[in-house]
């Protein structure tokens, strides 16, 4: 067998890899910030997965000099305090499933994580109650409408489908929250903020002034949760599922924090900077596979098929994408699109994956379809 022959078979076995989602993580490379030895001994992946660190940095660089001077879209005028978020803050960073972390830019800049908190949330009632009850109570099936739509409450409701859609639209995510097992809403949201703390490898806090905000303005939030509770699709009192879920998404991280976060579910529920398990490999999948299909809302599928991996979106200008058993990036920029998905920040995680590989479609070498023109465009 050829020498070139073989780097493709094992080029197309990488890539099968991460399609099957048996998310190992690759031995450790050059190392930017180390990872402590318990997080070192895990499984290796193929070479070809690996990212070296000039490779991790050009990359970012590259990214976030071509679209720092991005005007396009708009803070989350809705939410006071997210209006008031300077527009111009724009960080990346990357993290690698051996621990390795590369930033540039605002990446250590605080902001309200909102909606990425979802799959991370999502984790926890995975490992708690089990899949099946998720897919029987929440649902599963993208809704191709907005992120706090009443009218696919009422679609799923009248097809005979789990009135919520799924977890990660704001009516699966409040029921998600009222999912997780507690006898108390300070039980609850403990288990909730211990969660995200594990993901995030640190003690993350509540942006007060966010919580303030977001708990004087969601009446629309109020609506869905209302709405769901005369369905019999939200056990106990709406509100204090509510006032928990407004809580979660007024956490606040930092793009690094975001990508340690997506780098826990790339290396399969354990996290590569503490080496400490938050979940159970099969249930890290399981987000992924939400993330892949209803992560960045009605624009879902442009995003799968333009980018061609699981990702999520928040209205606080943060993004996380994973790539299964390589790494995760994260981006922070307040100005989003109509979807309210970050402009900036889909621009330069397409043009990450397009230098680093990590179409988990790709059938070939997605370094070397990147090289001559192929893969993910970078365009959007």
């Amino acid at each position: 067998m050829s020498k070139s022959m073989g780097n493709r078979k094992r080029r197309a076995a990488t890539a099968l890899v991460c399609v099957m989602g048996l998310l190992g993580a690759p031995g450790v490379g050059l190392a930017q910030q180390s990872a402590p030895a318990q997080a070192q001994k895990t499984q290796q992946a193929p070479a070809d997965a690996e990212v070296s660190a000039a490779e991790a940095k050009d990359a970012l660089q590259r990214a976030h000099a071509r679209y720092k001077g991005v005007k396009d879209g708009k803070n989350a005028d809705y939410i006071p305090s997210l209006a008031k978020v300077d527009p111009g803050l724009f960080g990346i960073v990357l993290v690698t499933v051996d621990g390795r972390v590369y930033s540039v830019g605002d990446s250590e800049h605080p902001f309200a994580i909102e909606s990425v908190s979802k799959p991370f949330t999502l984790a926890r009632v995975l490992q708690d109650v089990g899949a099946a009850k998720v897919e029987k109570k929440i649902g599963t099936n993208a809704t191709g409408e907005p992120f706090n739509s009443i009218t696919a409450i009422e679609q799923n409701k009248e097809a005979n489908r789990p009135p919520a859609g799924n977890p990660l639209v704001n009516a699966g995510a409040i029921t998600a929250v009222s999912m997780v097992p507690a006898q108390s809403s300070d039980e609850r949201w403990t288990r909730i903020q211990d969660t995200l703390n594990a993901f995030a490898g640190r003690e993350l806090t509540v942006n007060e002034d966010v919580y303030r905000s977001e708990s004087a303005t969601n009446t629309r939030n109020r609506a869905i949760s209302w709405l769901l509770k005369s369905y019999d699709a939200l056990p106990g009192d709406p509100m204090e599922a509510l006032d928990v879920y407004t809580r979660q998404c007024s956490v606040n991280v930092t793009a690094k924090d975001l990508a340690i976060m997506g780098a826990t579910l790339a290396n399969g529920g354990m996290n590569p900077v503490t080496g400490k398990r938050v979940v159970d490999s099969e249930n890290a999948q399981k987000v992924l596979s939400l993330m892949l299909t209803t992560g960045l809302y009605e624009n879902s599928g442009d995003w799968s098929f333009t980018a061609g991996l699981p990702a999520k979106s928040g209205v606080g200008g943060g993004i996380v994408a994973v790539v299964p058993g390589r790494f995760a990036v994260a981006t922070f920029s307040p100005p989003l699109d109509k979807s309210g998905n970050s402009v900036r920040g889909q621009k330069a995680v397409e043009s990450i994956i397009t230098e680093l590989g990590g179409d988990i479609f790709s059938s070939g070498s997605a370094k070397q379809a990147a090289r001559s023109g192929g893969g993910v465009s970078g365009q959007r």
